[in-house]
């Protein structure tokens, strides 16, 4: 009878790349994912310690599965990512139905802890970085996946330390793929069917600065941008501080990167950028987001914002405010300050209630939500290029795919479509997706 796995991941496309690699293993092992832990005989949680109070909500969710595990105890749970790097053994002594914890540099064991599992060896926690020699050694062999789109793991770690952040302390220090190698792997992902690939990092800009003779990130891009076939490109995450006028050249000039960056800012007070160690000044970013927009007009940006870091006070609120009214982020992923154990911010002090912070967090909300609205109201009528990636949720013969812009758009259409570009019309706008009709020429 085969052996059946079930797996949840949380938090970041890292995460979604680890997981990928653990359904590949998995599988070398004879093991088939199923979609109800219920059914499995062996649970995974692929954690994200980035939010505050990650540790306890993970705890919490390992509690669903202890029914299970008493009914059938030689069920095996486990937890890697995130959360397991951080916690290691600790998480054995506190849920004692755990059987495996792996950090986030020892998934490429994780084959081996399930088979010592199996074979009654329970109780296991492999964690603690690897040399970066060892590491390069690691990064994911692809999956066999039938996905129009794919993301690229081009490096891995930080060296930004920004005060508020768990990351370096979790995932390592940076460390780049060799050039070759990356557009190697793009090249078998098209040959897979792949027609989209994300390359992806904790900060993709500075890929390339610390390995002797490595190309920059933007001539990157262009390597990968001429893999025959690739039909889009992305990339995601830029910290704006390494953000080059090399890598804004090639919005101008690429015909299939995405005209879509997801450019973090956090905050548009230069004294809490500065608390933040984030390196750049409210007037860096603006600048660079002009730059973006003369070399593609019609560029859409997400962000990244906190709010209630410690010290902020109203006049450092009403700044990150009006940076957000002049960009016009498409998206916002906003967030109430959480703090981390570990990390500088942690020790500052913090006199901000809960109750202003909140206020603070609402009013921003409603300002990106009209400046979203505006946005996406605007591509009523209008016609665009949508990469079709598959079936809609939707059903009724609709299919779905996304804009250059990374915006999702039903409209009816057949599976054959699937991989191919399409002109659509909007016809409908709402909140997290479009309505569409094919355009016929």
């Amino acid at each position: 009878m085969q052996k059946r796995f079930y797996l949840e991941t949380f938090g970041c496309q890292m995460n979604v790349v680890d997981s990928e690699r653990i359904v590949s293993m998995l599988g070398e092992i004879g093991y088939l994912q199923v979609d109800a832990a219920d059914d499995a005989d062996l649970v995974l949680l692929n954690t994200c310690s980035v939010r505050d109070k990650a540790e306890r909500k993970v705890y919490g969710h390992l509690g669903r599965f202890k029914p299970i595990k008493d009914a059938r105890p030689a069920l095996i749970i486990g937890v890697g990512g995130c959360v397991a790097e951080q916690e290691g053994e600790k998480m054995l002594k506190e849920v004692p139905y755990l059987d495996l914890v792996f950090g986030t540099h020892n998934v490429h064991r994780l084959p081996e802890l399930v088979q010592q599992a199996e074979a009654g060896n329970r109780r296991l926690s492999v964690t603690g970085f690897l040399d970066q020699e060892t590491r390069l050694n690691l990064f994911p062999q692809r999956s066999e996946l039938d996905t129009v789109t794919r993301f690229v793991t081009v490096m891995q770690g930080c060296d930004n330390f920004c005060t508020y952040c768990i990351v370096p302390h979790v995932r390592g220090r940076e460390i780049s793929r060799a050039s070759a190698e990356i557009v190697r792997e793009v090249e078998a992902l098209v040959a897979q069917g792949a027609r989209e690939v994300t390359l992806l990092g904790q900060n993709v800009n500075s890929y390339g600065n610390k390995e002797d003779g490595e190309i920059s990130f933007a001539q990157l891009v262009r390597r990968v941008a001429a893999v025959e076939g690739l039909l889009r490109l992305r990339f995601t995450t830029s910290h704006p501080k390494d953000l080059s006028d090399e890598l804004i050249a090639c919005f101008a000039e690429l015909d299939n990167l995405c005209h879509q960056l997801h450019l973090p800012v956090q905050c548009g007070s230069n004294a809490i950028l500065t608390q933040m160690n984030r390196d750049y000044s409210r007037e860096d970013y603006l600048q660079t987001v002009h730059k973006l927009k003369a070399a593609c007009p019609d560029i859409r940006l997400s962000t990244d914002i906190i709010v209630g870091f410690p010290g902020e006070t109203e006049e450092d609120f009403q700044q990150t405010l009006a940076l957000v009214d002049e960009v016009g982020y498409a998206d916002a992923f906003t967030f109430l300050y959480s703090k981390r154990t570990g990390t500088p911010a942690a020790e500052l002090e913090d006199k901000t209630g809960a109750r202003i912070k909140q206020q603070r967090f609402e009013r921003l909300l409603e300002l990106q939500q009209s400046r979203s609205r505006e946005i996406w109201e605007s591509d009523l009528g209008h016609e665009f290029e949508v990469l079709v990636e598959g079936e809609s949720k939707q059903g009724d013969g609709q299919m779905f795919g996304r804009t250059t812009a990374n915006r999702i758009v039903n409209f009816a259409g057949t599976p054959d479509m699937i991989g191919t570009l399409v002109d659509v019309k909007i016809t409908r706008v709402f909140r997290n997706s479009n309505l569409g009709e094919r355009v016929v020429s």
